[in-house]
């Protein structure tokens, strides 16, 4: 059993590595790749994993994870702030989704419970292919995305009376369904509470006592300790895993250990978040398509189109503008894992059939399928679906930046406002100097709207958008969004329209500097060099040196752009990276005896034809930064070489080899 179990893993994960990179070649979202790994290979495709339980227990895990990390990003606060979208919204989607199609299915012949339990599962979206998509996209705390959040926080709730329907004894279901949801409501509250009271006063000073042991080990096991065992209380009470371990992460991120726990859990979360996924797949008899296919694509289409459509409709009715709206539907047009769950328990206690169960099964998976789909073009099908709507929207968000910036002038256009926004905006106010700001997060601009500061919600890829915002007339453009991918769309549109203006912008590394540079950035700032070199010159000040001194090589690292700080030694990591044979590297080169450029000076060797730096000679333990050309190199010396990977190749070849004056040239044409 064990074998077969770890064979079956194998199996699973060497698929996995292939299909999801194609997936990613052709640029279609991993999540996709993964429901179609699990249509393949399970006992109902090729067959080559016979039994989904062995993995069923151990995907489930992968949800638990996702909602723990999307608790740490949503705070008590936070959640607060999107109270109207949980209970409004989500009661509304609920409640009315099920009321619609409990009527429709009772007008076909359903029974009363069976018509119940066709209505909750028609309701439920996938809370854990949603929330996944949408913050791979960047699009989680969105006016789309927290809205869908919040419908999705809902559904969960309401996943318990229709579990208890299901489950109850077909004898009880009549007289004590009423009591056992309105007893398991009881409950759920109960286990909120004994949650937020374990978050509030004893997770903090866990998480302090185990930080001072310094172990990683030590803080991982709390970590998966404590989301796990959120999960099992809420569990124990009726509710689901996934929602106590949302509470759990909404606690954690109250506290100052948040994204060191959210680093800590992720690979976990994500690896078996694939195999949930996987092992959705599984669940679809693809053999019973040719005989019901008809059927699958009628619900399938009343799925859809209905649930994107009530959805929009409900948007609309709480006065958020159609491109909102209609996002919002698109991204919760699909079934979900919990309405799954409903339908297989609804089948096992005979309430449903089994042809009305295949029916239902092979919609919502192919709905999950193309999810993924919907959920990365949710923009650009707004965009055809309504343009005019969209026009307006862009119109009147263009007329609040025009007029907060109709009377500002040399003033400072911000590109995002989060820390880094706000800390340059607090610089700037003290100087004197004007600003304006763009964001994306519509909670963010509201509480920066209430404290008087220029700032207005705004995508800053919209040229137009940056237009209102005085372009023409300021005297600098800051882009501090941490997407490079972002901040390189802004500069192709502000440098299309031949503005000269000085672009300054953020980034987490060296890794995109030159292509933001090469993009029209007049600077990049990468936070990784800063921060090495903040580091260095404390340490030399506190080692003695001079800060007349330490000022000269800062100014002189930073005017080289960095050029001596991107000089690495590789390691493991940098071998794997895929900007590999861009970057420059440093490499040590030992001559021997048997080495061509032994008993050589270092003039007889051109460097230049490899494209390469002679950085330092070490000899003797001694280390020689400049060299005299007319130098002998010896047996023992080490030369220190920077450039990139596949010019260092070349000129240790020819340094060890001995393929004479003209050897770059004749290895490159080789």
């Amino acid at each position: 059993m064990a074998s077969s179990y770890l064979n079956e893993i194998l199996i699973l994960f060497t698929v996995a590595v292939v299909v999801v990179g194609v997936c990613l070649h052709v640029k279609l979202p991993p999540i996709f790749g993964y429901l179609v790994i699990g249509v393949l290979v399970g006992p109902y495709g090729l067959g080559f994993v016979s039994n989904i339980e062995h993995t069923r227990a151990l995907a489930e895990f992968g949800v638990v994870f996702l909602l723990f990390t999307i608790g740490l990003e949503f705070s008590l606060s936070h959640l607060i702030n999107i109270k109207w979208a949980v209970l409004g919204l989500g009661g509304a989607q609920v409640i009315g989704t099920t009321a619609i199609v409990t009527l429709i299915a009772i007008a076909m012949g359903f029974s009363l419970e069976a018509a119940l339990v066709l209505g909750g599962i028609m309701a439920m979206s996938s809370t854990a292919l949603v929330i996944k998509q949408m913050t791979d996209q960047v699009e989680l705390h969105s006016r789309h995305g927290r809205n869908a959040v919040g419908i999705l926080l809902f559904q969960d709730l309401m996943v318990i009376p229709f579990l208890i329907l299901v489950s109850a004894p077909a004898e009880s279901r009549e007289i004590g369904a009423g009591l056992s949801i309105f007893l398991a409501f009881i409950e759920g509250i109960f286990a909120l509470i004994l949650i937020f009271i374990l978050g509030r006063w004893v997770l903090r000073p866990i998480f302090q006592l185990v930080a001072r042991y310094r172990s990683m080990e030590l803080f991982t096991l709390t970590a998966l300790m404590i989301s796990l065992g959120a999960a099992w209380i809420t569990h124990q009470l009726g509710l689901s895993f996934a929602l106590g371990a949302f509470v759990a992460g909404m606690m954690l991120g109250e506290t100052e250990f948040r994204h060191q726990i959210e680093a800590e859990i992720r690979p976990f979360r994500d690896v078996l978040l694939g195999l949930f996924f996987i092992t959705v797949g599984m669940v679809l008899n693809i053999k019973l398509l040719p005989d019901i296919w008809l059927s699958v694509l009628s619900i399938l289409a009343v799925l859809v189109l209905f649930k994107m459509l009530f959805i929009t409709l409900l948007c609309r009715m709480a006065s958020w503008d159609f491109s909102v709206s209609l996002r919002t539907g698109l991204v919760l047009a699909q079934g979900g894992e919990f309405g799954l769950a409903v339908l297989t328990l609804a089948f096992d206690g005979e309430i449903l059939s089994r042809p009305v169960s295949q029916v239902m099964l092979a919609a919502l998976l192919i709905s999950m399928g193309l999810a993924p789909i919907l959920i990365r073009y949710n923009g650009r099908l707004v965009d055809w679906l309504i343009p005019k709507s969209v026009r307006l929207d862009s119109q009147a968000i263009r007329k609040h930046m025009a007029d907060i910036a109709h009377d500002k002038e040399n003033h400072v256009i911000m590109c995002g406002y989060g820390r880094v926004g706000q800390n340059i905006a607090h610089l700037l106010k003290e100087e004197g100097f004007e600003y304006i700001a763009m964001e994306l997060d519509p909670v963010l601009v509201q509480n920066a709207v209430r404290a008087h500061e220029p700032v207005s919600y705004g995508d800053s890829t919209s040229f137009e958008l940056l237009k209102a915002a005085g372009l023409n007339r300021a005297a600098a453009l800051v882009v501090s969004v941490g997407d490079p991918a972002t901040a390189i769309k802004i500069l192709k549109q502000v440098r299309h329209s031949n503005s000269d203006i000085p672009v300054l912008v953020r980034t987490s590394d060296d890794i995109h500097m030159q292509e933001l540079i090469k993009a029209g950035a007049t600077e990049v700032v990468p936070e990784t060099l800063e921060a090495s070199l903040m580091m260095a010159s404390n340490l030399l000040f506190m080692l003695g040196v001079p800060g007349s001194r330490i000022i000269r090589k800062i100014r002189d690292v930073r005017q080289e752009s960095y050029q001596n700080f991107r000089r690495l030694i590789p390691g493991g990591g940098v071998a794997t990276s895929p900007w590999l044979d861009r970057e420059e590297h440093l490499r040590a080169i030992g001559l021997t005896d048997a080495s061509w450029a032994t008993g050589h000076k270092i003039s007889e060797f051109d460097l230049h034809q490899y494209d390469v730096v002679l950085v330092a000679l070490l000899r003797y333990g001694n280390r020689i930064s400049r060299q005299d050309e007319d130098l002998l190199l010896c047996a023992g010396d080490t030369l220190i070489l920077s450039g990139i990977p596949s010019s260092l190749d070349l000129a240790e070849k020819s340094l060890i080899a001995g393929l004479g004056a003209d050897a770059g040239s004749r290895l490159k044409r080789l």
